[in-house]
Parts: structure tokens; C-alpha cells; sequence
């Protein structure tokens, strides 16, 4: 019987991949600059301090690496503030199991005043009793550490909880920790999932039949 469930947040419940593969992009054309074709393609590989080096001497920026670094950091904090839109069926979703009885919490890797402020605007911060993030935890989710933290908030053992993700590798964590496991498509994540079909539970396009989560045991 599910005592509980487990949700990521982007890609799962936000509409929010995009941010992280335009943040440079949008930043350059705040600043008046027009960012190249592909540019998300070429800083993807690079750490933060890596890609502002990269714009600073691309795009001729006098700005120091640090104050391009917040910048950028600035403009993902915006998208989360005032964009990032829940996706297709969520709000019913997280309704649906609060109506149950289902106590949920959520596991990301983002920063939490971002999500904070995006569960906020869009209604839906009443639904998790508690917010995990994988840096306050101090690992990421390669590492089980935050389904287990949230599992013990929840007081369910990993055979009684559902956990919702949209990325390969993050619910394999959670499959090979004794999860349950929802693999939930993201556009983003396209390519894996033919994969994700395999090794999940249960896997969907959009969040929508609470009772087919409820049924796992």
C-alpha cells in the first residue's frame, strides 16, 4: 500500500527544462547581445565559471567573470519568479492525492527559494509538506540520500513510497533504493524514453489517474 509519494520537480511537475539550456542565451540578449545559433549546445559541458568565461570573450563583455556568473544566475532565478508554468494535469494530480490522504514532498535539485517562489505563484506549495534539496542534503541523486531524508520525513519505508521523475538516471536511484518509481516524459529527455518504459513502474505522459499510482505494491 503507498504511504507516500515523492515528486522531482523539474520535468516532473514544472514545465522548467528549458531555463537550464537557454540561461546564457537569455542572458546575453538582456544585456543586448545576440547570442549564436547552438550556444545552449557549447556551454552545456562547461562549469559555470567555464561559460562566462566563454561569453566574456565571445560576446567582448567588460564585465568580470564573477558579475556575468550572477547574471546568469539572476536570469534562472527570474524564470523560476515569474515563467516556470506547471505542466499538463499537475494541479489536478497533486489534488487528487491530497483528497486521498496521500502525504507528498518533493526532491530537486534546484535551489529552493526558486522552487519556493514557483510552487507559490502557481498554487501548488500546499500540496508538499516538506521541500528536499539535493544541496541542503549534500548529494545528488546519483546518491539515494534525498529519497531517503524525504522517506524518513514521511515515515514510510522506500516499499511504501512512490517516487515521480523524469530523468533515467535519478529513478534508477530510486528504483535500486526500493522505490516505487513513476517515470514521467519530459521533452527535454526525449531519448530516454524507450528506456524509462523499461525500467519504470509505471511510466506516463502526463500525470493524471491517482488510483493507478495508489494500486503499486
Amino acid at each position: 500500500m503507498i504511504k507516500g509519494a515523492i515528486f522531482d520537480v523539474d520535468g516532473t511537475l514544472l514545465d522548467s527544462m528549458e531555463i537550464w539550456e537557454d540561461a546564457g542565451a537569455r542572458y546575453l540578449r538582456r544585456i543586448g547581445k545576440d547570442p549564436e545559433e547552438g550556444l545552449n549546445k557549447v556551454l552545456y559541458p562547461m562549469t559555470m565559471a567555464e561559460g562566462a568565461e566563454y561569453v566574456k570573450e565571445r560576446y567582448h563583455l567588460s564585465s568580470a567573470l564573477d558579475e556575468i556568473i550572477r547574471g546568469v544566475l539572476d536570469t534562472v532565478r527570474d524564470y523560476y519568479f515569474y515563467e516556470a508554468p506547471v505542466k499538463t494535469g499537475v494541479k489536478a494530480f497533486l489534488a487528487g492525492m491530497k483528497e486521498r490522504g496521500i502525504p507528498m514532498a518533493a526532491a530537486t535539485a534546484s535551489d529552493r527559494k526558486h522552487i519556493e517562489a514557483a510552487f507559490k505563484r502557481l498554487g501548488i506549495d500546499g500540496y508538499f509538506g516538506k521541500i528536499f534539496t539535493c544541496a541542503e542534503v549534500g548529494a545528488g541523486k546519483r546518491s539515494p540520500l534525498i529519497y531517503e531524508r524525504a522517506a524518513k520525513y514521511l515515515n514510510a519505508k522506500p516499499t511504501e513510497i512512490v517516487v515521480f521523475e523524469d530523468a533515467l538516471y535519478a529513478l534508477m536511484t530510486a528504483k535500486r533504493a526500493g522505490f516505487h518509481t513513476v517515470g514521467v516524459y519530459d521533452r527535454f529527455s526525449a531519448e530516454q524514453t524507450a528506456e524509462m518504459k523499461r525500467q519504470a513502474d509505471i511510466y506516463v505522459k502526463e500525470l493524471l489517474e491517482v488510483d493507478r499510482f495508489l494500486s503499486l505494491s
